[in-house]
């Protein structure tokens, strides 16, 4: 006869305070559940007519945006398996900068797919192993959908054509105006080999006040500051970078000085002055007719500097010195002096230009192509930094916010397509034709796969449902995905979209109005969505240890002074 062996109670694996879920009722369908509600969240904002978000963030500062990327960088998500889709839509907008929303939403809608199938008793390495295969399906037909691509040599409006849905997504109804500025941005910055283009040459400098039919492009870079001395213009001069303030120098330590007559006290205080003389002499003996400060400006310094003729504009934004130091290339100095020949940039053209009211100062290169370009004068032309700066009018902080926001998007789908150049149906057409190849690639398949498969496909329906159902409202947005899977049935209907302003059936011709996206943004949501749903669906267990700190001090009702 065996002998039992009792079990001890209470084993106790982790230190006090862990918490220890597992199960596929408390941890995998929590799991869902909590990225279901993060991508409903967004859901609600996608496409042209997504409505927007209020946030306001841990400091205070407030958000009026329907940019999802946005909307999730503020909002601080701490549930651990909403945060891997945070993470999957962080990479997609370092990889591209566009299309953010799309895989969460993808990747919700994945999930509450997968969802039924486990409740129905399908195994999740199951469910995990039909996502991958319909993924690596949809990715081979993607490469198949492109209708056209990207013409070289790129011209404005082609490029604003390419731009157009990405911008209409974030500011319905000004996409002609914002494409025609981005477009006109980024091809006054193209270098020769557009594959070297940089995002960071295209610029964003915000104006108050007009509206943004006052928006223009200006090429070179523009700082919403007049410069500080009298001296407005310089052409062709030196420059030196100084991120220290530009002013008499502090002593470390407190020090008494003890002064027995007036005599003593001019001599000290000239000593001071004839000490910062030498210095800006020195400066202006280098060749130097420009200064930029990273700090204050003193009046003494400042008096001095316009004696020698020299310009000093201040810029307080680290980054925005960083990329001056680039554009002009120049090497910042945390000390006053004279810069060494290898330390000092150069700039063409230092100005001061007014726009819509607002005085502003612009540095620029001269360029082959400028108006005022000399060929006589070539001096290392073909190395400038080019950079273009697209000031923006309007009437409100939030309101110039959300256009930035729109014109950066603009400006990373360019780069997008300049490393890949193909293009595929936008308005949800690919998506839903995608979902119809998959769903039949799914029925051939044998083996409890195949269910998955199926569900991976029907949850690619979430794109073209949802941009009817912001346009349109939930039940309508019903009869358009059913028309359009009725236009999909039939000979050269794959490029048949979502219409959100519903001018016929809801549906239109993607192609026909030039509704065109990145099949490289599609490709790498795809992807991601998959990645990020599979990792989700992966988890049986959340162990959480105790955050780290000690206990928190109470907090007191009111104010304790009042007994």
């Amino acid at each position: 006869m065996s002998l039992k062996v009792p079990k001890a109670q209470n084993i106790q694996l982790f230190k006090e305070g862990y918490k220890h879920i597992s199960g596929l009722e408390d941890a995998v369908l929590r799991n869902i559940q909590a990225v279901a509600e993060l991508s409903d969240l967004v859901r609600t904002s996608f496409g042209p007519n997504g409505r927007n978000k209020l946030v306001i963030n841990h400091l205070g500062r407030l958000f009026v945006t329907s940019d999802a990327a946005t909307i999730i960088r503020e909002i601080e998500v701490v549930h651990p398996a909403a945060k891997l889709l945070v993470m999957a839509s962080q990479a997609q907008e370092a990889e591209m900068g566009d299309a953010t929303n799309t895989v969460m939403i993808l990747a919700g809608e994945m999930l509450k797919k997968a969802e039924q199938l486990l409740i129905m008793g399908l195994h999740p390495s199951e469910v995990i192993k039909g996502y991958e295969l319909a993924s690596v399906k949809a990715l081979a037909e993607l490469e198949t959908l492109s209708t056209s691509s990207l013409p070289s040599p790129l011209t404005k409006p082609s490029l604003a054509t390419a731009l157009k849905p990405a911008i209409a997504s974030k500011q319905y109804g000004y996409e002609d105006q914002l494409a025609d500025l981005v477009a006109e941005a980024s091809l006054a910055v193209m270098p020769p080999n557009p594959k070297n283009f940089n995002v960071d040459n295209v610029r964003v400098v915000k104006i108050m006040g007009g509206s943004l039919s006052g928006s223009k492009v200006v090429r070179g870079m523009v700082f919403g500051r007049e410069p500080e001395g009298h001296v407005q213009k310089v052409k062709k001069g030196k420059v030196a970078v100084f991120t220290c303030g530009l002013d008499v120098a502090q002593t470390e330590t407190k020090g008494t000085v003890l002064l027995k007559s007036a005599e003593e006290m001019l001599n000290f205080t000239r000593g001071e002055e004839q000490q910062l003389e030498k210095i800006f002499q020195e400066i202006a003996d280098s060749g130097v007719k420009v200064i930029i400060a990273g700090s204050s400006v003193g009046e003494l310094a400042l008096h001095y500097l316009n004696r020698l003729n020299i310009a000093v504009l201040k810029v307080l934004s680290k980054f925005e010195l960083r990329r001056l130091c680039r554009v002009v290339n120049a090497t910042p100095l945390a000390r006053v002096g004279a810069p060494t020949p290898e330390e000092a940039g150069f700039v063409d053209v230092f100005e001061t230009i007014e726009i819509g009211g607002d005085r502003v100062t612009v540095l620029r290169q001269v360029v082959p192509g400028d108006a005022d370009y000399d060929p006589a004068e070539t001096g290392g032309s073909s190395e400038k930094t080019r950079t273009a700066t697209i000031v923006l009018r309007g009437a409100t902080q939030n309101r110039l916010d959300d256009l930035e926001r729109a014109v950066d998007d603009g400006v990373n789908v360019i780069k997008a397509l300049i490393k890949d150049p193909r293009l595929v149906p936008g308005a949800g057409a690919t998506e839903l034709e995608l979902a119809k190849r998959v769903e039949a690639y799914g029925a051939g398949l044998k083996g409890l796969a195949q269910h998955a498969v199926k569900r991976w496909a029907q949850a690619l329906e979430v794109v073209p449902r949802t941009l009817a159902e912001n346009a349109l409202g939930g039940s309508e947005g019903n009869e358009v995905v059913s028309r359009l899977w009725a236009k999909h049935e039939g000979e050269g209907g794959e490029v048949y979209g979502v219409d959100v302003e519903a001018e016929e059936d809801g549906t239109l011709s993607a192609t026909e109005h030039q509704i065109l996206d990145s099949l490289a943004a599609k490709q790498w949501a795809i992807k991601l969505a998959t990645e990020a749903a599979t990792s989700v669906l992966s988890v049986d267990a959340i162990i959480m240890s105790r955050p780290a700190g000690g206990p928190k001090i109470p907090q007191q009702a009111g104010n304790w002074d009042e007994d």
